[in-house]
């Protein structure tokens, strides 16, 4: 059986939690990765200011279903005042957490001073998190950073230790500046430093795709939990391996076969629980589709075809054909 850990009253075990990813982790997503053994997960970050005008998308990015629990929701702004009032009004969603976005690297939430701009301005960071935490009353509040700006402004640790300050109750590192991106590799020494650094709980991110890949983030950097974001696209079994790991039992990889009923399930969950029609959320369903054949004979082709489907006959249809071909190559 694996560890617990505590943020704050919620408890945790210490496998691996799904990151919270724009665009990709979706509640279909999270309950995906859920069933296969995510000890946590959050949702797609939330504009604070957005919430505070009643952004009519509000609803659907801060609900929390019990099969997603423990959950946060995660809002992202750069003002205390908002912070704080959209805190007030993400409580009634009864979150578990709530976590603050203080590393998206993508331009439009940064222009806004809003994500990693954040790290450029830690006191501004320490009193957007306090206003968070005033509102949370006993739901604890997290903060999700990069390792700093740029090369030249590796301020992690100073970060966390703000964050601590003002009444965070754990903090996330993804092992990358802003300017990196998701290029390069992840520098989980940084990870290592901020663990060293803080009481709180630390959680690792950056890189970790794989049993071997959590260890040596656990093993190198002592972080409290281990959390996947990439790692884990058309790869919900990610969770599956490692928690088997931690509760010593036996772990089969997925042949294709699998991973074709699996990726049909995850895309009929798409369009249950979209508000869209069948072919606008095959749109939304496209990606994933592409990222379950990765890795495979012919999946470049086949990739290709995946961002053409409109319907979910038509997903079967190639789920199909994907798998005849890897049965035909032996696989």
């Amino acid at each position: 059986m694996a560890d617990t850990l505590k943020i704050g009253n919620v408890s945790i075990e210490r496998t691996a939690a799904l990151a919270p990813m724009a665009g990709v982790a979706d509640r279909a997503y999270r309950l995906m990765c859920k069933e296969y053994g995510a000890a946590y997960t959050v949702s797609e970050m939330v504009s604070a200011k957005g919430i505070c005008y009643s952004d009519r998308k509000t609803a659907e990015l801060c609900t929390v279903t019990d099969a997603e629990r423990p959950m946060a929701v995660q809002l992202f702004g750069n003002e205390p005042e908002f912070m704080e009032k959209a805190v007030g009004i993400v409580l009634g969603y009864e979150p578990d957490i709530i976590d603050i976005n203080m590393g998206c690297p993508v331009p439009k939430v940064v222009n806004t001073g809003a994500g990693s701009a954040l790290m450029k301005d830690v006191e501004l960071a320490a009193r957007v998190t306090e206003a968070a935490v005033r509102a949370a009353g006993t739901v604890p509040v997290t903060i999700k950073i990069r390792s700093g700006w740029n090369h030249d402004s590796i301020n992690a640790v100073e970060m966390a230790k703000a964050a601590e300050a003002a009444g965070a109750s754990a903090v996330a590192v993804h092992g990358r500046t802003r300017d990196q991106f998701y290029s390069g590799e992840a520098d989980i020494s940084i990870i290592k430093a901020v663990k060293e650094a803080v009481k709180i709980p630390v959680i690792g991110n950056g890189d970790v795709k794989d049993l071997g890949t959590c260890q040596k983030m656990y093993g190198e950097t002592g972080c409290d939990l281990v959390m996947i974001g990439r790692g884990s696209y058309g790869n919900p079994f990610v969770f599956r391996e490692i928690a088997a790991h931690f509760s010593g039992e036996a772990y089969s990889p997925p042949d294709v076969d699998e991973k074709m009923r699996v990726m049909l399930k995850h895309i009929r969950l798409i369009i249950e629980l979209s508000e869209k029609n069948e072919e606008l959320a095959m749109h939304e369903a496209r990606k994933h589709a592409a990222w379950y054949m990765n890795g495979y004979y012919g999946s470049a082709k086949f990739r290709g075809r995946c961002y053409q489907l409109s319907s979910y006959k038509e997903v079967e249809e190639l789920a199909s054909e994907f798998a005849e071909l890897q049965h035909s190559r032996g696989l």
